[in-house]
């Protein structure tokens, strides 16, 4: 595994990190926990030493069990990556900006973008107990939250890191210019962003400004929630509450199909998987500092693990960026 350097902070997090949104089961058709928690133990025992989780994830239990997984091993040895900003117990009390209608145990419950100081100061404390840790590695806000100024939730953030509950922070899903006007308060070590072969606007703008400006670039997303990884033209069916049954709809499947098919000889040769193949040419790409990884099993973990240990000539990543250009996504 490859460790790397997150921004201008003390942070060395594996450059494949494992994500646990899938985890926590809402919005992903469920999971085991049993398979959860081995997941998580099988991707540190693989060098994935990082973990990057958030409350909303099962509306506090994808935290719970990495807090599960993690227990009685070496603290220090692990980076914990969370979040906040997505209320949904009704503790903004109206507070915020409506973000969408949740589904959790058949019943409608509403998310807001809440990013006020006292909110904040909650919600990393109820972190904290549902991962079985007196500190967090890397805070991020989950969403951009119009109604609480930018300025604020920094100066939050700093009360955070002199009290020692969390080691450096971030911003998640922000523009360049929210970015930027965070800068201005606080020196955020990163932000995490939507970014794979087939997404890759912040090509653009935002990982010009990360370099300029040694900012982390996390990477969320690079397999599209699993069609990259193939298995989704090979008949494979997804459960009914799955919202992956929605979000495919705004790919070009057969273009996608097509590039997958392009790539499996490259793959086979290198006695590596399409997702495997994926994950590399990710972490590979400029400005991306780590790449997030789900997995539902150790299975999967050990495979996210191993893509690290694929070597891509600077002909093969030609040969794939090329291939990418005819999608003209």
């Amino acid at each position: 595994m490859e460790y790397r350097t997150l921004g201008t902070s003390d942070l060395q997090l594996s450059a494949i990190t494992y994500g646990a949104f899938a985890i926590g089961g809402n919005m992903w058709g469920g999971n085991e926990e049993k398979d959860s928690i081995h997941a998580v133990q099988a991707s540190i025992e693989h060098g994935v030493t990082t973990l990057d989780t958030a409350p909303f994830y099962g509306f506090g239990l994808s935290e719970e069990m990495i807090g599960k997984a993690i227990k009685g091993r070496d603290r220090s040895k692990i980076q914990l990556l969370t979040k906040f900003g997505l209320v949904w117990d009704g503790s903004n009390e109206g507070k915020g900006k409506f973000f969408f209608d949740a589904e959790r145990n058949g019943t409608s419950v509403p998310v807001y973008k809440y990013a006020a100081k006292e909110s904040i100061i909650k919600e990393v404390e109820a972190s904290l107990r549902r991962l079985g840790t007196d500190y967090i590695d890397l805070l991020q806000i989950h969403w951009p939250d119009s109604t609480t100024p930018i300025q604020e939730t920094m100066e939050a953030l700093d009360v955070l890191i002199g009290q020692g509950k969390i080691r450096a922070a971030g911003v998640s899903n922000y523009s360049v210019e929210q970015t930027a006007e965070a800068r201005k308060y606080l020196n955020v070590a990163s932000n995490q962003v939507s970014y794979s072969m087939l997404n890759r606007g912040i090509e653009q703008e935002l990982v010009p400004f990360a370099l300029q400006h040694h900012l982390g670039i996390i990477a969320y997303s690079p397999m599209e929630r699993g069609l990259l990884t193939g298995k989704y033209f090979q008949g494979s069916h997804l459960k009914e509450n799955d919202h992956r049954n929605g979000y495919f709809r705004q790919f070009d499947l057969p273009k996608v199909q097509a590039f997958l098919e392009t790539l499996t000889p490259m793959a086979e040769d290198k006695g590596a998987s399409l997702s495997q193949l994926v994950l590399r040419w990710t972490t590979l790409q400029p400005g991306i500092t780590i790449v997030l990884a789900g997995a539902r099993d150790a299975k999967q973990a050990i495979a996210n693990a191993q893509a690290m240990d694929i070597h891509l000539s600077p002909d093969e990543l030609q040969f794939i960026n090329h291939e990418l250009a005819k999608l003209q996504l």
